[in-house]
């Protein structure tokens, strides 16, 4: 078993969140959210733990809580603190550890580091999540050849929303990259409902 996965996405809300709850219930997992932006409502870490069953021991803290929901950089100055990069590193884990990135990958943290740079830094596999609506294309293709500019090993892709084969296809083909499966829109969206797409759509060792 793969012990930390990345989890990040082409863009912001494409379901990425979802995804890492599914993921660290199908993988008995630990999970982790970095930095969190925007603290009203529920939070991302609340949301795993919700649809994915999480137990408090399961959580790791973020280690930014900002108040603002925007890019990291900017909810940080509103804030008045500065994101220390150099003091993200992942903490050891019993269990794998499922870590949720925020946003896409060139989305900074500070006003010289991206998230991208803290993944190269960290060298874990990543997955990236992909919307299957119009536009996925260039986006996945655009994130997968940024992370191996950088040389950040690519699990695969986790396709979300309905069905588009074309689109799916051409992605996995062009970008050299395995299909994992797709995650299709739940209604209603709970611990049980995506707990049964997760088994029906993924395979385990896809993830080890």
């Amino acid at each position: 078993m793969t012990r930390r996965i990345v989890v990040t996405g082409t863009d912001t809300d494409v379901g990425k969140t979802v995804f890492a709850a599914g993921l660290a219930d199908f993988l008995g997992a630990d999970y982790w959210k970095p930095v969190q932006a925007g603290l009203a409502g529920e939070t991302d870490t609340e949301l795993v733990m919700r649809l994915g069953g999480l137990t408090p021991d399961r959580i790791v803290p973020e280690r930014w809580r900002l108040g603002t929901p925007a890019s990291p950089h900017y909810a940080a100055e509103r804030d008045g603190v500065r994101i220390d990069t150099d003091a993200l590193d992942p903490p050891d884990t019993a269990r794998p550890l499922v870590i949720e990135g925020a946003g896409g990958l060139m989305v900074p943290l500070t006003r010289t580091a991206l998230t991208i740079d803290l993944f190269a830094r960290w060298q874990f596999p990543v997955v990236l999540c992909a919307r299957t609506a119009l536009g996925t294309i260039n986006h996945s293709l655009l994130s997968i050849e940024a992370l191996r500019t950088r040389g950040i090993a690519i699990l695969g892709v986790a396709f979300i929303g309905d069905e588009n084969t074309d689109s799916e296809s051409i992605i996995c083909d062009m970008g050299r990259v395995k299909r994992l499966g797709r995650l299709p829109v739940l209604s209603p969206l709970s611990r049980d409902t995506l707990r049964a797409a997760f088994a029906a759509a993924f395979n385990r060792i896809d993830f080890s």
